[in-house]
This record gives C-alpha cells, sequence and structure tokens, in this order.
C-alpha cells in the first residue's frame, strides 16, 4: 500500500462545554499500583456506530483488569465535537486518559494538549518496542508529527464507499453484479431507479466535516488546500471543485438525490426506501445488521478515467495522562485494544479497517475478508488513499466550518457550486491570513 505521510493542522477554538464531571484530574494520582486506577476513555463511538461494541470491550477489559478501571464517555459530533470538548476539559484543568482522536486534528492535538511521546510511555510501561512491534512504518506515520514526534497509536482506519440495495437494482432492471463505477453511471443508475421503481435513489452522508468533499474534489483532480509564497490557502475555487460539487447538488435538484440528515438519509437506505448510500465503510456493521435486505458495496466511483483518490477517515488513540500510574494503565488499555482479537471484534463491530500487520494475511480478520465481500473491497481501496486535509492556523475549525456550510448552500440550491466555493475561498482566506 502507497500510504502518504499525513501532515494535518487543525484549529480549534475554545468553547465552554458542559458535562465535563468525570474527567480525570491529570495532575492527580498516587501512582499507587496495589490501588485501582480508573481512567477515563473519550470516543465518538455512537450506539449505531460501533458503541455496543466500544461498551463491551470495555467491560472486558475491566473483568480481566481487576487493578484497573475503564470508564468510558461518548462524545457527540463525531471528531471536531470531541475535539472541541477537549479543549474545555484542559481549559478546566481535567483531561482524560485516553481519547479517540480523528486523524484531522493530528498536529492541533499535538500542539495543543500536552502529551508524553507514546514511545515513552509504553518503554515506561515495559513495552518499549510497541509500535514498532506492531505496525507498518508507514502506518505508524500516520500518527506521527512532521518531526517525527509519534502522538498516538494509529486506531480505526475507514474509506468511503458507494453501498447499494441489489432488491431495488433489481426492481430497477440493473445488474446488481455490475454495480456503477463511475459518477455519470451513478446518475444513470439513479434516474433509472427512480423512473421504473419511484424509490429515492441517492444520498451522500452529510457529517459535520468535508470528508466525502474532499473526496469527490480530488477524485476530479482538484485540491482542498494550496501553499502559495509559503501561505496555506483555499484550492478549491477551480472548476474542477465546483464540477464535483454540483454534480451532487444536481442529483438533489433533479429528484433523484437527497439533501437530508444522516439519520434520514441512514434509516431511508436500512428500510429499503433508498437504493445507493455514499459514506465511510465504518457504517458497514451497523448497515448489514439493520437492512432487511443484502447490503452491497462497490468502491468509491470516479470521474471519467481520472485516478480516485480518498481520505483516510477513522482515529488513532492519544494518551495524555501524565501521572505515571495512570500512563501505565492507559497503555496497557490501548494494546489491549490493538490486539488482533480486539480489533477484528471493533472492526467487526463498525467496517473500520485494522492498522496492525498482516491483520490481511492470518488471523480472525482474515476469515472476516473471506467471509465479507464488502471488508475485503474496502480494504482494496487502500492505495487509493491521500491525507484527510483540515485548515491550519488558529481559525482553522472556523475555515472548516465556512465549507461545511457552503456544501448545505450549494445542494438546497441558493448558490451555483462556482459560486458558492467561490464565497467560501474568500472567506477562509481571510480566516487563513488572520
Amino acid at each position: 500500500m502507497n500510504w502518504k505521510k499525513m501532515i494535518i493542522c487543525a484549529s480549534v477554538g475554545l468553547i465552554a462545554v458542559a458535562g465535563l464531571a468525570g474527567c480525570s484530574n491529570s495532575g492527580s494520582g498516587t501512582g499507587d499500583t496495589g490501588k485501582v486506577v480508573e481512567i477515563e476513555y473519550w470516543h465518538v463511538a455512537s450506539d449505531s456506530f460501533g458503541g455496543q461494541t466500544l461498551r463491551e470491550l470495555v467491560d472486558d477489559f475491566n473483568k480481566s483488569h481487576p487493578n484497573i478501571k475503564v470508564k468510558e464517555k461518548f462524545n457527540p459530533d463525531m471528531y471536531k465535537g470531541l475535539t472541541q470538548n477537549l479543549q474545555a476539559a484542559v481549559a478546566s484543568g481535567q483531561t482524560p486518559d485516553v481519547v479517540q482522536m480523528g486523524w484531522d486534528f493530528l498536529n492541533y492535538a499535538d500542539e495543543n494538549f500536552k502529551h508524553d511521546d507514546i514511545n515513552k510511555i509504553f518503554a515506561t510501561a515495559g513495552d518499549p518496542n510497541f509500535i514498532k512491534d506492531t505496525f507498518e512504518p508507514n502506518i505508524a506515520k500516520l500518527a506521527q508529527t512532521a518531526d517525527g514526534t509519534q502522538v498516538g497509536v494509529p486506531y480505526s482506519l475507514s474509506v468511503p464507499v458507494l453501498y447499494y440495495n441489489p432488491d431495488i437494482f433489481k426492481a430497477a432492471g440493473l445488474d446488481p453484479s455490475k454495480p456503477p463505477k463511475t459518477w455519470q453511471e451513478v446518475r444513470e443508475y439513479a434516474q433509472q431507479i427512480k423512473d421504473r421503481t419511484g424509490v429515492s435513489a441517492f444520498f451522500m452522508q452529510e457529517y459535520a466535516d468535508t470528508w466525502t468533499n474532499q473526496a469527490l474534489v480530488e477524485s476530479n483532480g482538484g485540491t482542498m488546500l494550496k501553499q502559495e509564497n509559503g501561505k496555506w490557502k483555499a484550492g478549491f475555487d477551480t472548476p474542477e471543485a465546483a464540477e464535483g460539487y454540483q454534480f451532487i447538488a444536481d442529483m438533489v435538484k433533479d429528484g433523484i438525490g437527497l439533501h437530508a440528515t444522516n439519520e434520514e438519509g441512514f434509516q431511508a437506505f436500512t428500510s429499503g426506501k433508498l437504493a445507493m448510500v455514499c459514506t465511510t465503510i465504518g457504517k458497514r456493521a451497523n448497515f448489514e445488521k439493520s437492512s432487511n435486505f443484502k447490503v452491497m458495496t462497490t468502491a468509491f466511483p470516479a470521474f471519467g478515467n481520472k485516478p480516485v483518490k480518498v481520505p483516510a477517515g477513522g482515529n488513532f488513540l492519544m494518551i495524555l495522562s501524565k501521572d505515571p500510574a495512570k500512563q501505565k494503565a492507559a497503555a496497557e488499555f490501548v494494546k489491549y485494544l490493538e490486539s488482533a482479537d480486539n480489533l477484528t471484534k471493533w472492526d467487526t463491530g463498525t467496517g473500520y479497517l485494522p492498522p496492525r500487520k498482516k491483520m490481511d494475511a492470518e488471523g480472525p480478520y482474515k476469515k472476516l475478508m473471506d467471509e465479507n465481500e464488502n471488508v475485503k473491497k474496502a480494504m482494496e481501496m487502500l492505495p487509493n488513499v491521500t491525507p484527510w486535509v483540515s485548515f491550519p492556523g488558529q481559525n482553522g475549525l472556523q475555515a472548516e466550518q465556512v465549507l461545511i456550510d457552503t456544501r448545505d448552500v450549494v445542494l438546497n440550491g441558493s448558490k451555483s457550486a462556482r459560486e458558492a466555493l467561490h464565497d467560501a475561498a474568500v472567506k477562509i482566506n481571510e480566516l487563513l491570513e488572520g
């Protein structure tokens, strides 16, 4: 796999967040290993996105490690929400011990949340070669900064895929064994489905991020961010980017695509009222469990003959504990989560792809790949992965929000993609200058 080094910058403004009670105080702790050490694990795993599996893993760990007690805490609004909550927790003098940090906040987390190099933490815990022994060098680098600091441990990998309902395909006269390979074919399939069945045809996820939008832009030859004269600027004010955004908006305008909340779109798919959904492979397990039809997938579509480029989604595990006893307990918990068996449980319960060495060649995950074609197809997309970019500087989060809002403006037809992206670029460039 030709992985690229992920260099991602993000900035999150200080936001007052309620409900911080229960966070570990990073300055406390006796280091007395004879006592039960309590640590807190922050994550983004909702009930429909691996929450049950996560709780099972935590419960199993607590039962098998009587001297350690892990408390898990769900953070809504995905990685953006978790990072905002973490910023507020740190400001209040309280910090969780282990966090499930999104790839697009790697540099921000390194710069703004005090932490020790994780290799040193594992060395102190008695396993100095844990990172080296567990991950290939290119995978380990995904959780490293440009200067080589190992900020965290790779945990979850995902790619956007196209899910589809083979029963609706058949009803529309389409062959489920021949899913669309290009966006033009997606449109043609969607139109035929709508014309012959009356069923809604297509939905692309609308999380509070620009993950799938980046995949559209880069797969059409564009870029989200560029550097000119040593300064970062918006890179999406181009015909290529506008074409990617407008393609989805035109499907919505023509009644063959949905502009809806994720809950509405995903529910429509699992209930058999929507033919195709473009979202993360991390939804695989939930979709397969919740649908009364055989859920099938295919690779993220291409724009003609242009190479497909998809940003790496998912997260890494970061240890923020400062107390030696909590650090050791956190390292033990991370090692437990990263075992081949428990990664298989996590990836089976979500759909994420594993970062550990040789998981696709032997052991329980290889068995899962052999039994589930959707898993196998997702793993085949890894060579197409590019870094998940985020806007740099102290206004980075505001800049990303401008682009999130722009997606909604384009999809609801208020402005053309070309006009809306131009306006967004002007605003974002001002924020980046600031």
